[in-house]
Parts: C-alpha cells; sequence; structure tokens
C-alpha cells in the first residue's frame, strides 16, 4: 500500500473569509455621508443635497454588489435621512420667509 497525503483544500480567493462567508468592508463615503446629513441639519442646509445624492449613489453601489457585505450601511441610510430632513427645512424656511417678506 502506498500512503497517500492528506489533501489540503486550496486558499480562499483574495478578498473574502475562509468557509466562503462574505468580506466585511466599511464603503469610503460613509463618514462624509453622516457629516453632510448632521451639518445640513446644524448650520448649512445645502450640504443636505450633497449628502442625499452621495447617499443615493453609496447605496447603489452596495446593492449592485450583494456579495460584499458593508459595516457602515447603516450611517449611509442615516445620512442620507439627516439630507432629506436638512433639505426639507430648507425649503420651509425659504417659503416662510419669502411669505412673511410678502405679508409686510
Amino acid at each position: 500500500m502506498s500512503s497517500v497525503p492528506p489533501y489540503n483544500p486550496p486558499p480562499p480567493p483574495i478578498g473574502s473569509t475562509p468557509g466562503g462567508n462574505p468580506s466585511v468592508i466599511s464603503h469610503p463615503k460613509g463618514t462624509s455621508i453622516l457629516v453632510f446629513g448632521i451639518l445640513s441639519l446644524v448650520c448649512c442646509p445645502p450640504l443636505g443635497i450633497l449628502a442625499f445624492i452621495n447617499g443615493n449613489t453609496a447605496l447603489a453601489e452596495m446593492n449592485a454588489n450583494p456579495g460584499m457585505v458593508y459595516a457602515n450601511r447603516s450611517s449611509i441610510t442615516t445620512g442620507r435621512i439627516l439630507g432629506i430632513i436638512g433639505i426639507a427645512i430648507a425649503i420651509i424656511g425659504a417659503v416662510g420667509s419669502s411669505i412673511n417678506f410678502l405679508v409686510r
């Protein structure tokens, strides 16, 4: 009888973890989207537009690559929603100021 060495499976592909579980990564724009959303509420409402557009783009990129798991999906969604709220507050403020100006 000849001795057969034990079979060693090949290493996993680059970018994946052993066992076939998807890699967990952070989207590079996640933090900036959240910061823009917060700043749109606090001091600069036009940044809400930037948070909304970048948030939509980042979520589309995440949905286009279902094999990857993103660790900061919730912060991107939160920044996008804060951007929407900042835009709404800016519109309400502009309409209110216009009405106030026209009434006087």
